[in-house]
Parts: C-alpha cells; sequence; structure tokens
C-alpha cells in the first residue's frame, strides 16, 4: 500500500520558510510521495512580464524547506509561473532540481509541458500532470514558445431578466480542441504509468463553496481519460470534495504554507497593485485579519487540509488530514482535537453545499472520503 500527500498553494515569500512548515513537517514525511503546487516563481532577481499583476518573486532559499519537509514533486503549472519569463520560469525549476525538488507542467513547448513526472514507488510507477486553466495567456506554452500546459477556459455571461447591467448569468466550459489534447495528454500517461494523478490550478479564488461548471467538466473529463485522482489548487480557499467513478476529486485544496505581501498594497506600491487590493476587496467582500499581514486571505481559508491518496492495486482511497492555519500562518495537523472537528465540520459543510454526495467519516487523525451508498 502506498500514500501519496498532496497539498495546495506554496507562497514562500521568506528567505527560510522552516517555520512555516515545522508543525506540519512530520505528517508530510510519512507519506511515500509528497506532492505540492508552487505557486510563485523563485529568482535570485528578474523582469516582470506579464500584463496581470505579479506575484512577488520567492527567494531560492525558501525552498530548501520544502526539501526538508519531504516534498518530493512541485507542480509549476498556474497562472504566476511566467511572470518574471521564460528565465525566471527556468530559473524556478532549476532551484528546485538543485534540492532534488522535481517539477512538472512547463517545457520549451507545449508538448514538453504536458510531459508528465514519473516516479516509481514500491514497484509501483506514479505519474503527475500539472495544468494551468486561468490567468494571462502569455503564460502558456505553445509550439513555438514555452510556458506552461494549460486548458483554455471559455466565460459566457447572459444578462438575467430586466435587470441591464446587473450582476450576470455566467456560464464556463473548456474550449473542445484544448480539452482533447488535455484528455489525450492523460491517456498517455497512463499507458506509461500505473497511476496517474492530475493537478489542475482552477476556481473561483476567494470564493467559498462554489464551483464553476468548466471545473467538473474538466476534471470529470481527466477521470474519463484514465486519472487515478484530480487535485486542485488557486482558489485560495478549500473547496469540496468529490467522488466520481469511484476516483476522488479534491477541487481545491485552499491554502498550505503562504504568506504574501504581493496582495496588501503599501504606500507608494505599484499602481496596479493597488488598484488590485482595492478591487479585491469590493469583488470578494472581506477584509484581511490586520493581525496577520502576510496572510491576507478569505477568513475561512484558514480551514485548510492535506490529501491523503491511498493506492492499493487498482483501488485508489481519498482522504483528508484536517489542518489549520495558525495566528503565524503555518499549517497545523489538527486531527483527533476540537479544532480538528471544527475543520472537519467545514470540510463537510462546503462538500454538501456544493452538491456532492461524498460524506468524510474519521478514521484515526484523516476524514476518509466515501459516498452515502459506501
Amino acid at each position: 500500500m502506498i500514500t501519496v500527500h498532496a497539498v495546495g498553494d506554496l507562497v514562500l515569500e521568506r528567505d527560510d520558510a522552516r517555520p512555516l512548515l515545522e508543525a506540519a513537517a512530520d505528517t508530510l514525511r510519512a507519506a511515500d510521495l509528497v506532492i505540492g503546487h508552487l505557486e510563485i516563481p523563485h529568482v535570485a532577481s528578474g523582469v516582470v512580464q506579464t500584463t496581470d499583476v505579479p506575484a512577488l518573486p520567492g527567494p531560492p532559499s525558501a525552498l530548501d524547506a520544502l526539501a526538508e519537509a519531504g516534498f518530493d514533486i512541485l507542480t509549476l503549472a498556474g497562472n504566476h509561473v511566467y511572470d518574471f519569463g521564460p528565465e525566471g520560469m527556468r530559473e524556478t525549476a532549476r532551484h528546485c532540481a538543485d534540492r532534488g525538488l522535481r517539477t512538472v507542467g512547463i517545457g520549451e513547448t507545449i508538448d514538453e509541458a504536458f510531459e508528465p513526472v514519473v516516479v516509481e514507488v514500491d514497484g509501483t510507477r506514479i505519474a503527475v500532470l500539472s495544468v494551468n486553466c486561468v490567468g494571462p495567456g502569455e503564460s502558456r506554452a505553445t509550439t513555438l514558445k514555452p510556458g506552461a500546459a494549460y486548458i483554455d477556459v471559455i466565460t459566457h455571461y447572459e444578462p438575467r431578466n430586466a435587470n441591464p447591467g446587473g450582476p450576470p448569468r455566467v456560464d464556463t466550459f473548456a474550449e473542445p480542441a484544448s480539452l482533447r489534447r488535455f484528455a489525450a495528454a492523460v491517456t498517455d500517461a497512463a499507458t506509461r504509468a500505473d497511476v496517474v494523478i492530475v493537478a489542475l490550478h482552477k476556481g473561483l479564488v476567494h470564493v467559498p463553496v462554489e464551483i464553476a461548471a468548466y471545473e467538473i467538466e474538466i476534471a470529470h473529463a481527466a477521470v474519463d481519460a484514465g486519472a487515478a485522482a484530480v487535485v486542485g489548487h488557486h482558489a485560495h480557499i478549500f473547496k469540496g470534495v468529490e467522488l466520481y467513478r469511484g476516483r476522488p476529486i479534491f477541487h481545491g485544496l485552499g491554502n498550505f504554507a503562504t504568506v504574501t505581501k504581493a496582495l496588501s498594497a503599501a504606500p507608494g506600491d505599484a499602481p496596479e497593485r493597488e488598484a488590485w487590493a482595492r478591487q479585491r476587496r469590493r469583488l470578494f467582500g472581506f477584509t484581511p485579519d490586520p493581525a496577520m499581514p502576510e496572510y491576507p486571505f478569505h477568513p475561512e481559508s484558514r480551514h485548510t487540509a492535506i490529501a491523503v491518496l491511498t493506492l492499493d492495486g487498482d483501488r485508489v482511497e481519498g482522504g483528508l488530514i484536517p489542518c489549520w492555519i495558525d495566528g503565524d500562518a503555518r499549517p497545523v495537523p489538527v486531527g483527533g482535537t476540537e479544532r480538528g472537528e471544527a475543520v472537519a465540520a467545514y470540510l463537510r459543510g462546503i462538500t454538501g453545499e456544493a452538491g456532492f454526495d461524498t460524506e468524510l467519516h474519521w478514521v484515526g487523525d484523516r476524514l476518509v472520503a466515501r459516498t452515502k451508498e459506501d
């Protein structure tokens, strides 16, 4: 039996990120394979090359903490991977490789970006794919330029009733050709490995519960193409857990170790960053906790978890180790405690509100995902 741990967004804007991970490190290292999403480039210096609001670069030294905490694979396909252009992307991958951290989801061409990383654990070959569904187009790889693997998501807005200019009805779906390319990549990975795990950078940021239509469509397409499990990130808040054809889909693993100054505009900051800080409050309706200046996220985002995949032959079981983001922005495993019960209640609540029939049952210090029929 093989255990895989997966976590959501890692934003490490500190020279030494060990304190951020110290509470969870032993739990992470207990797995046979640990996967996380590296949200920002880690470069010594760089020139911004995005038209979107860029991330602040993470120091390369912060990656030492990930290696020491047991991470094996970092997914890179995301909306910030190209913020400092191709050199920033390549430098980030080099710094990871120097620490024994394997990366996936980027390449010099679109074909390279869709190449999975394949590792062997106790005789079982595990393939991991990383694909971005959000963010600026310049982050995408093509046949002619480097970047990230991606699926093109189309958004359709339609006025509601007699309220022109008011909130529209919104529908989203994957552009068919890019969805077919994605499904073919998953199927190809399944021919080269015993187990395929797909990481999707997707979701509605800072919005509790809600899961867009494209997220369901793409996650189901991954399972239909041969994925054993799907893990999501990007929304910076935890989303519900679905079981589709018996396969676990973690629609959003939320924040894990995330500290940043990029979302809190300071006096004299770039006008783009100041404008986004104002707009973010208007759009999402919350003000970050002033007691946590480097954690400018939705208060509900402090409920988080480590996803657990238990692989036993053809059987894949999904579960969660509940964690709480403490006052120092550290993810702390809280199974078996009063806080753990509160986090579990939150995870069950958002899963049910999203319309999934998944039940989360305690087994030791973790929650196991099962359908009501099970």
